[in-house]
């Protein structure tokens, strides 16, 4: 074939020669690389036909790592000179550049012996290339000969001009592009090239500034991101000629746009041309260009801060914190003009709205300054000010004006933050204002101060300490309820309510919780002898600021065991107390052991416990656990009790013992998965014995959750499966009769999702379980919504932040394992059950991730559509928030059943429950996404559907129909 006088047989036999080298180039020797590269060289002259076959044998052949010297340079001077490239098809030009690509990695040397020529003949070969897929090779090898700094010689212009032609890029990929290859690619691509010598600046900044004054956004963008590469590399040198057009067009883009996008790159590059200005070094006979370059900016943009209309200020205040905050060296040269001007006008102006604008000016410029700090032997213009400085900020702060005082605020918080800027009698001030704002103030206002307060806090403990905590205590002892009459009362819970949130909110250092945690905790002890309707409420609102500081402390490890040790103790022996006085004092601190002040400890207790080390958690637990299991009380404080504790004991005067299990499950199921826990096979029998046993269903769900949570973290092996079985023995009579059904089927629950997270074996026979009760007429419904429980991620227990063992994708797992079998026993269960079914469904493709939903869709949407109709509120609401994302995801899938989705929705925005009016209101403007042509001919249908809602008696539906029927 190769000696055949057929171009077409020749053209075959080397396209089967160039296969086989493609397939064992790397099995070549030296003389046999320098034989068939003469060979396909020689090629190279043939007939058009021939050339692609002969590029992919060269290209084989480029691949060899025994290429002798001189082959590489040869193979591509024969290339520039015999191929016109532009003239190949698309594949057979990739082939030249893959041939290109392969020598400069391996031959690089000897291709820069080539000089200049090499890159003409780049240039050449590259000139009138179209195809993106090839673009993006071609834009590989420039970055390459720049990178690898190969003589361009004198076709630096003519590099530029056959790269810059594609400047901006106008590219749309093809619907269903197999290659895909997306505009972004080629975006990024080009920059890397323009943006990588400065050789190309004198090219390269006209072509930016004439584009930047483009019609086209896309083009402005691409300019402004491509001048903001730039300037990472340019010099003072390539700038100098083009900033007074770079400054006028940022100008001109940034007073004008009406695009967010375009103002945002417009400050990236100012901030990124006065970057590089810093970056110049000096010498005495050199222009300082940066010092003019701000000169004009200031020169363009002061005038408008004085302007009584303050039209342009905020453009002009966002182009000065741009320039300024490149450097410090910018920054002290724009903030000597801009500070001062904007103090006088605070003083000028005196509407709030106008002080408040100014003062967000200021605080951009304060914000900036926090990237140096305060520098000593800086002769600063912020230390100059900071009488002014102060004055004003304080100002804003006692103004009636609540946005005013917000942005005080944040101005406070970055003063704050400069150290040494706020003087001692400054930092009593700020304390000073902090207490007010938050006691006295707006509720936004009173939030963002204990914001503040917290922020502050660490660097200025001491003042903290000494200021600001006994002034909190003093005025959290004034408002005790106990010393108050009863019409005032609401008032004083809402400033109690503060004090004690500014106690948790300011506790943020090691030295200040040592202050406040003391008083938190005397002050609930105070509480508890309250009467009872208020002491419940106030206990909570401890509980919660304790769990505040418990979360705070757990950065620290000194502050975490601080925290620990003092709290943990305290609690369990206020309610160790309290339990043992209810029988023989009846209203006597009987709310500490109320369920919902012991759900308010729960979070307490574990966050004290999650972070500790396992040292110290099995010190602690080491006293916890035989508090429980024995009675031994001699670790809590003030330990003289009137009898003994034995939360595990039968009989009616221990149900307020056994409450305190609560206590218990927070603390041990909070503990490392490492730390051993005393007598723990005891424990879960007792646990057992009473979730399964105890009339008071707080009490059995909290057994049984602690239960759950052992249970997952459990090493495998036979005691787990021996408690399991124990467990199983237990629960199964239990569901099929007997007065406490709904505590077995509570244990049931919890011990299944312990299982389920943990992938056990054991977990499908218990599903299975389950699954079988949503048949059953009394624990259908109850074990129906244990499927949310299942699925949801649950707050005490069972999460990663307790350290629970849980496995990834455990609910796709559940999925996939159960939704069939709900499905199955949905078409079998009679009328009266079948909701349970559909109700169980709903939760599990609630909780599942919409991407997993989404590919089921197709198989279970009639299913969620019989689902709409049932007359059950919860499966009607879990539906409709299953459904509105799949609207939006799904689009096309919806389509098909828009009909019945429309007259669904439209039906439920009727029904007497609110949150399903919202719901179905929400399904309706999500319909919307679905393509227009499959929604017009129900549009007047819906339109006149929804007049109705808009005449709801409650707001936040009239809101939503709104919404959805402006849409529509």
């Amino acid at each position: 074939c190769l000696e055949n006088t057929d171009p077409r047989m020749r053209g075959r036999g080397i396209q089967l020669l160039s296969q086989v080298l493609l397939q064992c180039y790397s099995l070549l020797q030296e003389k046999e690389v320098l034989h068939l590269v003469l060979f396909y060289e020689n090629r190279l002259q043939d007939h058009h036909l021939v050339i692609p076959s002969v590029l992919q044998g060269l290209r084989a052949l480029s691949m060899c790592e025994v290429v002798s010297p001189g082959l590489a340079v040869s193979v591509l001077k024969a290339i520039f000179q015999e191929v016109h490239v532009q003239s190949l098809l698309q594949l057979d030009r990739h082939t030249v550049y893959s041939i290109i690509i392969n020598f400069m990695s391996s031959r690089e040397e000897e291709l820069k012996g080539l000089g200049a020529d090499f890159t003409f003949g780049f240039i050449q070969i590259m000139d009138g290339e179209k195809d993106p897929r090839n673009l993006l090779v071609a834009f590989q090898i420039v970055r390459d000969l720049i990178a690898k700094n190969y003589a361009l010689g004198p076709f630096v212009e003519e590099l530029f001009e056959v790269t810059s032609c594609y400047f901006p890029i106008d590219f749309t990929p093809p619907p269903n592009d197999p290659h895909g290859i997306q505009r972004e690619d080629l975006i990024l691509s080009l920059r890397a090239v323009l943006a990588s010598t400065p050789q190309f600046a004198e090219f390269l900044l006209p072509l930016l500034i004439e584009k930047m004054d483009s019609d086209l956004q896309s083009a402005k963008l691409d300019s402004l991101q491509t001048l903001t590469a730039c300037c990472a590399i340019y010099g003072q040198k390539e700038l100098q000629e083009f900033l007074p057009s770079l400054w006028s067009s940022l100008r001109r883009e940034v007073f004008q746009t009406a695009s967010e996008k375009v103002e945002a790159e417009c400050l990236a590059a100012l901030h990124a041309l006065s970057a590089c200005l810093s970056r110049s070094v000096l010498s005495s006979d050199t222009e300082d260009l940066l010092d003019s370059f701000l000169s004009s900016i200031l020169q363009d943009c002061r005038h408008h801060l004085c302007e009584p209309d303050m039209k342009l200020v905020w453009p002009s205040a966002k182009l000065l914190q741009a320039a300024a905050g490149a450097s410090l060296r910018a920054y002290h040269r724009v903030t000597c003009i801009v500070l001062p001007l904007l103090l006088e006008q605070y003083t000028k102006h005196l509407q709030s709205s106008q002080r408040r604008t100014i003062l967000e000016m200021l605080l951009g410029f304060l914000e900036l300054q926090q990237k140096w700090g305060l520098v000593e032997e800086d002769e600063s213009t912020l230390l100059s000010l900071q009488a002014s400085i102060c004055s004003v900020v304080f100002s804003a702060l006692t103004d009636p004006n609540v946005q005013l005082q917000l942005v005080g605020i944040r101005a406070l918080t970055v003063l704050g933050s400069l150290q040494g800027f706020l003087s001692h009698s400054d930092l009593e001030l700020v304390a000073d204002h902090l207490i007010r704002l938050t006691l006295h103030e707006d509720s936004q206002s009173s939030e963002a101060a204990m914001e503040a307060a917290g922020s502050l806090a660490p660097i200025y403990s001491k003042v903290f300490s000494s200021h600001m905590v006994p002034r909190l205590e003093k005025e959290l002892q004034s408002v005790s309820f106990s010393e108050r009459e009863e019409e005032s009362s609401c008032d004083h819970y809402s400033l109690q309510q503060r004090c004690l949130q500014a106690l948790a909110a300011v506790s943020t250092h090691t030295s200040i919780v040592k202050e406040t945690v003391p008083v938190l905790l005397q002050h609930l002890r105070k509480v508890q002898k309250g009467s009872e309707a208020r002491n419940t409420q106030g206990m909570v609102s401890v509980c919660q600021s304790l769990h505040r500081v418990a979360l705070q402390c757990q950065q620290d490890d000194d502050s975490c065991w601080y925290y620990h040790q003092t709290v943990v103790p305290c609690l369990l022996a206020m309610a160790v107390q309290a339990a043992m006085q209810e029988s023989a004092h009846p209203l006597l601190g009987k709310a500490l052991i109320e369920e919902e002040v012991l759900a308010a400890m729960v979070p307490v207790i574990s966050a004290a416990t999650t972070h500790l080390s396992p040292e110290l958690a099995a010190q602690s637990v080491s006293h916890v656990v035989p508090l429980f299991l024995d009675g031994e009380v001699s670790f809590l404080p003030q330990n003289s009790f009137p009898c003994s504790f034995q939360p595990f004991e039968d009989g009616e005067c221990f149900d307020a013992q056994r409450r305190l299990v609560a206590l218990l499950m927070a603390f041990v199921c909070s503990l490392p998965c490492n730390v051993a826990i005393p007598q723990q096979e005891r424990l879960l029998q007792e646990l057992l014995a009473l979730s399964c046993s105890c009339n008071c269903l707080f009490t059995a769900t909290t057994a049984a959750k602690c239960f759950a949570g052992l249970v997952n973290k459990h090493p495998p092996g036979q005691q787990l499966d021996e408690i399991l079985q124990l467990a199983v023995n237990r629960m199964e009579p239990s569901l099929v009769e007997g007065p406490q059904r709904m505590q077995a089927l509570t244990l049931l629950l919890w011990v299944t999702k312990a299982l389920v997270l943990r992938y056990h074996p054991l977990s499908s026979h218990l599903t299975d379980k389950l699954l079988g009760l949503l048949s059953d007429v009394e624990l259908g419904p109850a074990a129906a919504d244990g499927f949310s429980l299942l699925m949801a991620d649950s707050p005490d227990v069972l999460h990663k932040g307790c350290h629970a063992d849980v496995r990834i994708m455990f609910r796709q797992r559940f999925f996939t394992n159960n939704v069939p079998k709900l499905v199955q026993g949905f078409h079998g269960a009679g009328p009266d059950v079948k909701a349970n079914y559909l109700k169980g469904l709903s939760h599990v493709l609630n909780h599942l991730p919409k991407p997993v939903l989404v590919t089921e869709l197709p198989t279970l949407l009639s299913l969620l559509l019989e689902a709409l109709s049932c007359s059950d509120r919860v499966v009607q609401l879990s539906t409709l928030s299953c459904l509105q994302p799949l609207l939006l995801e799904a689009p096309q899938i919806m389509s098909l059943h828009v009909d019945t989705l429309v007259t669904k929705f439209l039906s439920l925005t009727s029904s007497p429950t609110m949150a399903v009016r919202i719901a179905a209101l929400r399904c309706a403007h999500a319909l919307t996404s679905l393509p227009q042509t499959v929604l017009l001919p129900y549009k007047a249908r819906v339109i006149r559907a929804l007049a109705k809602p808009l005449d709801d008696k409650k707001r936040l539906v009239r809101k939503e129909a709104v919404a959805a029927r402006g849409e529509w």
